[in-house]
């Protein structure tokens, strides 16, 4: 099942995508992402079916939202995790001291205020940095919350999955050693268009292609993953508890901006195009302002 937020009449609501059309969910069965995720996440959780109201919209005539526009915590983010964009990074020239390929997870975490849906501006942030990047990543979202989820157990935590562009201002990364500054610049997660429930789902064999202007820049499969799914969700809720809504993004595959020689970085108008298939192809394009 695909399932989308969207601006309706009373606000920002979902509904299930099907043939493309959006059937907007019944007020029960409402979402509020802005604080403890009721409604539709518990619904599924459950087992239980959500209830539409019987109407369908041409998915093209609704403004899409990022599927979750107002997460209650920091997107966790997987860093480094596919082993030619290690490389990439390493030989870039903004890379810190550690190298190589990771033994664990490099986690770090995205600030909620960076979260935008489709077709919204990224803004070019020029008073901040010189060197804003694009990272086209599959999002796990957690269903289920529990700690010290191993990682034979982890799928049975899992709701969904989306896509999010992890966008980067690298010179800021750079500088602050550590990398929620340059990960965290306002509207600098554009997240969508829809999430597909992880029982329809397989996340072990999907093609990422990132365009930039219609140029094919990153094009992996996430059979490259260094950790995989479960092993993120084992690693990242050792000790740390994950709750429902949570989103993690699984990292990047090379062809960022920063692995070309001279660097490709963002420019004012530029066009990003993140296709998964399975999800669909998360639009944004980069504005002029902060």
């Amino acid at each position: 099942m695909k399932f989308a937020s969207f601006v309706g009449p009373a606000g920002v609501t979902a509904g299930i995508v099907r043939d493309g059309t959006v059937a907007p969910l019944r007020g029960g069965d409402a979402v509020d992402w802005t604080g403890q995720p009721i409604g539709l996440l518990a619904h599924i959780a459950a087992g239980a079916d959500p209830v539409t109201t019987g109407v369908e919209l041409p998915l093209e005539s609704v403004e899409l939202t990022a599927p979750i526009p107002a997460p209650r915590r920091n997107i966790i983010c997987a860093g480094q995790n596919y082993a030619d964009h290690v490389r990439e990074f390493d030989q870039s020239g903004y890379a810190n001291a550690d190298r190589g390929i990771p033994e664990h997870p490099v986690v770090f975490t995205k600030a909620t205020t960076t979260v935008i849906g489709p077709h919204d501006e990224i803004p070019l942030h020029a008073d901040r940095t010189e060197a804003l990047d694009y990272e086209g990543e599959l999002a796990v979202i957690i269903g289920t919350g529990g700690t010290n989820i191993r990682a034979e157990d982890a799928m049975a935590h899992v709701w969904g999955y989306t896509i999010v562009n992890d966008v980067s201002a690298r010179d800021l990364q750079h500088a602050h050693r550590q990398w929620f500054l340059g990960k965290s610049l306002d509207r600098s997660c554009p997240m969508g268009p829809v999430v597909v429930t992880a029982d329809e789902f397989d996340w072990r064999d999907l093609l990422i292609e990132t365009r930039v202007n219609g140029e094919l820049r990153q094009h992996t499969k996430t059979t490259d993953l260094i950790f995989g799914v479960p092993e993120l969700i084992a690693a990242i809720s050792a000790g740390t508890t994950l709750l429902p809504g949570d989103i993690i993004a699984t990292g990047t595959p090379s062809g960022v901006g920063v692995g070309f020689d001279p660097p490709r970085f963002l420019r004012a108008g530029d066009v990003i195009e993140i296709t998964i298939n399975g999800i669909g192809t998360l639009v944004n394009t980069v504005g002029a302002g902060s």
